[in-house]
């Protein structure tokens, strides 16, 4: 059996590689009225607070998978961080590079490059700073004022992609 091809930074892209990366489940509240009520208003064109439903095509079945997320512009750079993370909209944007936010009628298709830990500390406090009142709980006490080694520390929990108008 030939071996698993390897990101560039060495790391194996074999599943049971992922299975050890943290992943925090939404709780029932979240699962079955939060994302389902946010998804539903962005559907219509109401977005919550800059929210968008993201779709990518799953990496086994090719069909479109659809969860909302919370976009974060930063000088001039858009990102999608995964608050929960390697969660399967992670591991789809990684297997496919690419997907559509949508609100209302509108989809905006985009390329996705996923960002070393080295990166991350600068985007991770903004994004705290503009989302922790949602999301903060999953940073496991590190927010926005945190150092950048607290954030560093956190960073490969926590995937974030560059993403780019294609």
């Amino acid at each position: 059996m030939a071996p698993s091809p390897a990101y560039d930074d060495g790391r194996s892209r074999c599943q049971n590689h992922r299975i050890t990366e943290r992943y925090q489940r939404p709780g029932w509240f979240t699962e079955r009225v939060f994302n389902p009520a946010v998804a539903a208003l962005t559907r219509l064109g109401v977005s919550v607070a800059g929210s968008r439903v993201l779709e990518v095509r799953g990496r086994k079945t090719g069909e479109p998978r659809r969860t909302p997320v919370n976009p974060l512009t930063l000088d001039g750079t858009r990102y999608l961080v995964a608050p929960r993370g390697h969660t399967h909209w992670v591991r789809n944007l990684r297997a496919r590079g690419e997907g559509r936010l949508l609100v209302g009628r509108r989809a905006e298709s985009f390329t996705a490059v996923e960002l070393a830990d080295d990166d991350k500390p600068p985007i991770l406090r903004a994004y705290l700073k503009r989302w922790a009142w949602e999301v903060g709980a999953f940073f496991g006490g590190v927010g926005a004022e945190s150092s950048d080694e607290e954030l560093r520390a956190i960073a490969a929990e926590h995937p974030i992609f560059q993403i780019s108008a294609r």
